[in-house]
Parts: C-alpha cells; structure tokens; sequence
C-alpha cells in the first residue's frame, strides 16, 4: 500500500512539473511572437495564425498526450518490475550464490527474494542431511539385522546337528541365540519407530501425577542397567511434588535421558537427577560424568536420526531418534530441554510449566 502511493504521488508530481514546463514554454512563444509586428507576408504567419486561433486546442492536446505518455510510462513500469520479480524468481532454485539484483525501485522485493532464497537453501540442506543420516540409519540396522541373525541361525543350525552336546554348552548356545534374538528384537521396533516418528503426530493425554514417586519407581527400576557399570543415581526431589503431565510420554523422555547417561557415563560414577519446583515452572536435570561432548555435536543432538556416536557399541544405543522425540514431548507439555556439556560433565535440563 506504500509503494502505491508512492507512485500515484510520483506520478501526480511528474504530471504537474510536466504541466508548468508547458505553460512556461507556452508563454515564452507568445511573449516572443508579440515582440515582432506581423504585416502578413512573413513565411511564419500561417503557422503564428494557427496557433493563434487555435492555441486552446493546441494546449489541450499537448497537455492529454503528457498525460497519456507520462501514464503510460507510470503504467508500464510496474509490469516491468513485475515481469522483472518473476524472471529473478527463477535463480531462487538455482544453486550460485550470487545475490539477487533488481532496481533500487525493488529493495524490498528484492530483500524478501534474496530471503526466501537463503531459506530454500537452508531447508534443501537440511532436508539432504535429514536424509542422509537416514539412509545411514537404514544401512547400519539393515547390516545389525543380518549380523544377531546370523549368529541365531548358526547356532540353533549346532544345536540340530551337534548330538552328543553336553548340557553346559547347549543352555550357553541357547542363551547367546536368545540374546542375539532379542537385539533382533530390538532392531525391528527401531524400524517401527522411525514409521511412527514419521507418519504421526504426537498428542498429550494430561493427568495430575505425583512427580516424586514416579521418579522414584523409575530409578528403582532401572537398577539392573546400573549394575555392569558399577553406577548410581541420586535422586534429588522435595516429597509429593505434584505436576499435569502426560505420564507415559513423560516417562518415554527420562526413559530416554537416564539410558543415554548410562551409556556415556564413566564406569563407578553417579548419575544425578535433580528436580527444582519454582514459581511457575519445573526443572529437571539429568547429570552424568563422562566425556565431553562437542559443541558443534550439541547443536545437533535433538535432530532426527543423529546419532552421537556413530562408532557405537552395536548392543547399544538407537536409531537416533530417543532425543528428537524427547524434544517434542517437551514442547508439547510447553516446555524447553537443552543439553550443555563442560569438564566432563553432561547435563540435559527439562522445564515445563506448571500447568
């Protein structure tokens, strides 16, 4: 609406000082005739006549053929810009990295261009990394699939053909097939995840839920991953903290948190649960000791299918997914959750608002 008015007052302006030049010009010529006394015979006396006679007509048409070129020009030069917008459009897709240009008329335009045409470039490679580290993701699980199942098939195939196998070795074949059977298992629900992280969106079902004790069940009952590591946990809360929350999305995120601080803990430490109850809004922090992770690595730990450390032990860890969706269930609840680590420590703080 500004750059409008801009041109219908430009176009207005134009027209006016065209308008005084004319009359200036107009007045100059009959000032000029006046100075010489016309007897008849000069050559210039028919046209001095005509004009004389008919200097209003004249002057009319003179004016409506200003009007008309200076309107014209007015007219024209917005579908030239228009037309030049849309030719420009065309580098939006193209991957140089030279800057759009258009006239000084169109800096706006070509601000919001230049813009648009940094988001696309930014979304397309973000989208290729996205896809990338899937298609990563798909060869490592499709490798991991046939390695366990490999190793059940080898073994179930020496239990068939080995008759005389004593008892101690048959239960240790049948319970290395049942653990390559169960990383199998766990595998597969990765590749459930991945379709479910993709083609559905989370919903929050909120209930009153006492924090403290939900806690507490929880560590309790991950005392059994403590136990090859030789760790702790140390759970910091005041009794009967109650929160709204949704209870088994919630859980799914510290189930999430304390899983990665088991695996990236140094062996015989302390994991530290601390949660802070202020005014308006809870903070819960997940701690552990460990080696430090890198910033650059940090800015990317809530996306899809970045995974920390691509080297990992093939028993553990996932499909790169537990925090991305960590990160969700938090902003759902209203919340934020970032990570920073420094010396050897690495903290991942929740804060979601009393709701």
């Amino acid at each position: 609406m500004k750059n409008k008015l801009f041109l219908f007052f430009k176009f207005i302006a134009t027209f006016i000082i065209v308008f005084l030049l004319t009359n200036l010009l107009y007045s100059f010529i009959v000032y000029l005739s006046r100075l010489f006394v016309w007897t008849g015979d000069e050559p210039l006396y028919p046209l001095y006549n005509f004009f004389s006679e008919y200097s209003l007509l004249i002057l009319l048409i003179v004016f409506s053929v200003e009007f008309l070129v200076i309107a014209n020009y007015y007219w024209s030069k917005p579908l030239d810009h228009l037309q030049e917008v849309l030719d420009t459009t065309e580098q939006i897709y193209q991957s140089q990295d030279e800057y759009i240009k258009l006239p000084k008329e169109l800096t706006e335009a070509e601000y919001q261009l230049n813009q648009l045409r940094l988001n696309v470039k930014e979304n397309n490679r973000i989208a290729k990394e996205a896809e990338q580290r899937k298609n990563d993701l798909l060869v490592y699980l499709a490798h991991d699939l046939k390695t366990p199942l490999t190793s059940v098939i080898g073994y179930l195939s020496l239990l068939r053909d080995e008759e005389s196998i004593s008892k101690a070795l048959r239960e240790k074949y049948i319970g290395i097939s049942l653990e390559k059977a169960e990383r199998l298992e766990m595998l597969i629900n990765e590749f459930f995840e991945i379709t479910r992280f993709n083609l559905s969106t989370l919903t929050l079902e909120l209930s009153k839920v006492n924090l403290t004790r939900m806690l507490q069940q929880f560590v309790f009952e991950f005392e059994p991953m403590l136990l090859p590591k030789h760790l702790n946990v140390k759970l910091t809360i005041d009794s009967d903290v109650e929160v709204k929350l949704d209870v088994n999305k919630m859980e799914r995120v510290f189930d999430n948190l304390l899983k990665n601080a088991i695996n990236y803990s140094f062996p015989e430490k302390t994991i530290e649960i601390a949660v802070s109850q202020l005014e308006k809004t809870i903070e819960i922090v997940f701690s552990n000791r460990g080696n430090a992770i890198p910033e650059e690595k940090l800015d990317k730990i809530f996306e899809q299918f970045y995974r920390l450390d691509a080297s990992r032990d093939p028993s553990s860890g996932g499909a790169g997914l537990g925090l991305a969706i960590s990160q969700e269930i938090i902003e759902l609840h209203g919340g934020t959750i970032e990570a920073k680590s420094d010396h050897d420590i690495t903290e991942f703080k929740i804060v979601i608002p009393l709701l």
